[in-house]
């Protein structure tokens, strides 16, 4: 699979990953939130909670994978680049917030294509 391929599936799994979480009653507070130590796939608010979202996209329905594939490193990016947004957004800085994965699977998987771990970590 190509770059170009790869990233337009990344993007449409970002796009279902916001649907369901608008679905579920969040609002978007960013999307592709990037700062010099990291990116943020998402950034919603759950009734008074800030939510860092990492979108994973699977082509295979391997979902030990999705979450495995964010390692220590990969956390303690997010948490970095987590902090810099409230530093930037002091306003959501005295909210409580929570670091949540959605793991998606590619093409043509029966039953739930998407999985939604909240609190995947602990910040």
């Amino acid at each position: 699979m190509h770059h170009s391929s790869r990233q337009a599936a990344g993007k449409a799994a970002e796009l279902q990953a916001l649907q369901h979480l608008q679905g579920q009653g969040l609002t978007l507070l960013a999307q592709n939130w990037r700062c010099k130590r990291g990116e943020l796939d998402l950034v919603m608010l759950d009734s008074d909670t800030v939510v860092f979202v990492e979108v994973r996209y699977r082509l295979h329905a391997d979902f030990g994978g999705a979450l495995g594939s964010i390692d220590a490193r990969k956390q303690e990016k997010l948490v970095l680049a987590a902090q810099s947004f409230l530093q930037k957004e002091p306003h959501w800085a005295h909210h409580p917030c929570r670091f949540d994965v959605i793991a998606l699977q590619g093409n043509g998987h029966a039953g739930h294509p998407l999985d939604w771990l909240k609190n995947a970590f602990e910040s």
